[in-house]
C-alpha cells in the first residue's frame, strides 16, 4: 500500500508530472490496460491535441500502463479517507481535463464526487449514480431489464435456489452479485456444488443462455443518444477478459443495446453491454451492463468506431463524429501477450517486505 500522505508522480523521462503541463487525460487504475491507453494517444494525435497528454494512474508501480504513458502518478485507493482530497488537488495543479475510469469498483466513487471534479475544471466520463447502482449490482441490473422489458435469463438468488430448487435444471451459472472481471464465476452442476461456492457470500444464479456470448460496445452522447453499437463475438476469453473476438453486424443485437443504453438514466460515454444470442431463434438473453471501457475495446477501436475520439471530441467541443455505419463487419482480434521491463525500483519490488508479506508478518 502506498503512502497516502503523498502522491508520487513521475514519467519515463523522468519529467515527472507538472504543473506546466497544458493539460492531461488521466487513465484511472490504468493497470494492464495499455491498449485503451494506446488508442486513447492516438486519438490525441489524431485531433491534433498536443496540448493534452495522457496521465496513467494507479495504486501500485506495478502497472504496465503506468510504464508505457509518457506521465504516471501513484494515488491513493479509493478506501482511503484522504483519496479525494489527493485526486483534486492531482487534477488541479496538472489541469487533468478529463477523468476515463477503468474498473466497476471506480465508478460509485466518481460518480459520487463528479460536482466536485468539475469544480477544479475536470470531467469525468461517468454515468449518472443511478446508472453504476444499477451496473455494479447484477441482482440490480436483472430487477431494472426485466422492469423494462429487456429479455434476460431466468435467475434467482443462491440462497432462495437452495429453499426452493425443484424448478431449476442444473447445470446453472453462478457469479457474485456484486463482482467484476469474471471473479468468482462458475457453473455448477448439484446444489450441493453450488452451496459449496456460495458459502457466505451473495452470489446469483442464472440458467445457461442459449446461443453465442456478445459484448456490444457503445456510445451515448451527453444528451443520452446512442450513437454507435459494435457487438463483438467472444470467441475465447481468459480471466474474464477476451483475447480472441470478432465484429459483428447484427441489428437485433446492435438495437437492443442502444435501447438499453438510451433507457438507462443519465448514461455517458462507452459502455458495454454483454448478452447472448441464439441465432436459430433468434432469442437473446442480457446478462451484464458495465459502464465504462470494455477490456476487448481496442477491437471496436481498431474495426473504425473509435469511442475514445468521440469522448474527446465531446470533451473540447468539438463536432461529434461518431457514426454506425462506419466501422468493419467480422474484423478478427487475435490477442497476445507481452510485457513491459522495468528495474525494481521502478516498480517498487521491496524483497524484504514481499518476505515478510509472504510469512503473515508486519
Amino acid at each position: 500500500m502506498n503512502d497516502c500522505s503523498t502522491i508520487a508522480t513521475g514519467s519515463q523521462e523522468g519529467t515527472g508530472v507538472s504543473k506546466d503541463t497544458a493539460g492531461v487525460v488521466m487513465l484511472s487504475a490504468a493497470g494492464r490496460r495499455v491498449g485503451l491507453l494506446r488508442c486513447l494517444q492516438q486519438s490525441l494525435e489524431n485531433l491534433g491535441h498536443a496540448d493534452l497528454q495522457v496521465l496513467a494512474t494507479d495504486i501500485t508501480r506495478q502497472s504496465a500502463s503506468m510504464h508505457v504513458a509518457v506521465r504516471y502518478a501513484i494515488v491513493p485507493a479509493y478506501s482511503d479517507p484522504d483519496c479525494l482530497k489527493h485526486l483534486l488537488k492531482l487534477c488541479e495543479q496538472n489541469r487533468v481535463r478529463l477523468i476515463i475510469p477503468t474498473i466497476d469498483p471506480d465508478l460509485p466513487f466518481y460518480a459520487k464526487h463528479h460536482q466536485a471534479f468539475r469544480d477544479v475544471g475536470t470531467q469525468i466520463m461517468v454515468s449518472s449514480p443511478d446508472t453504476i447502482d444499477i451496473c455494479n449490482n447484477k441482482n440490480k441490473t436483472h430487477a431494472w431489464l426485466v422492469k423494462h422489458g429487456f429479455p434476460v435469463p431466468k435467475q434467482i438468488s443462491a440462497s432462495a435456489l437452495t429453499e426452493n430448487s425443484s424448478q431449476w435444471v442444473y447445470p446453472l451459472f453462478a457469479k457474485p452479485a456484486g463482482g467484476s472481471s469474471s471473479v468468482g464465476i462458475q457453473t455448477v452442476h448439484s446444489l450441493a456444488e453450488l452451496k459449496l461456492l456460495a458459502g457466505d457470500q451473495d452470489y446469483i444464479v442464472q440458467e445457461i443462455a442459449r446461443g453465442l456470448e456478445y459484448t456490444v460496445d457503445v456510445y451515448v452522447d451527453k444528451v443520452g443518444r446512442c450513437r454507435c453499437a459494435v457487438p463483438r463475438l467472444r470467441l475465447e476469453t481468459r480471466g474474464g477478459e477476451v483475447v480472441k473476438g470478432m465484429t459483428v453486424r447484427n441489428p437485433l443485437i446492435e438495437e437492443t443495446a442502444c435501447r438499453i443504453a438510451e433507457t438507462l438514466p443519465g448514461a455517458w460515454g462507452v459502455m458495454n453491454i454483454q448478452m447472448f444470442y441464439d441465432q436459430a431463434s433468434q432469442h437473446l438473453a442480457v446478462i451484464e451492463i458495465n459502464a465504462r471501457f470494455g477490456g476487448g475495446y481496442p477491437l471496436t477501436h481498431a474495426a473504425g468506431a473509435p469511442m475514445t475520439r468521440w469522448v474527446l471530441e465531446e470533451l473540447t467541443g468539438r463536432e461529434l463524429t461518431a457514426r454506425n455505419d462506419q466501422w468493419i463487419d467480422g474484423l478478427v482480434m487475435l490477442r497476445y501477450d507481452d510485457a513491459v521491463y522495468v528495474s525494481r525500483e521502478e516498480a517498487d519490488v521491496d524483497l524484504v517486505k514481499l518476505a515478510k508479506a509472504k510469512q503473515g508478518t508486519k
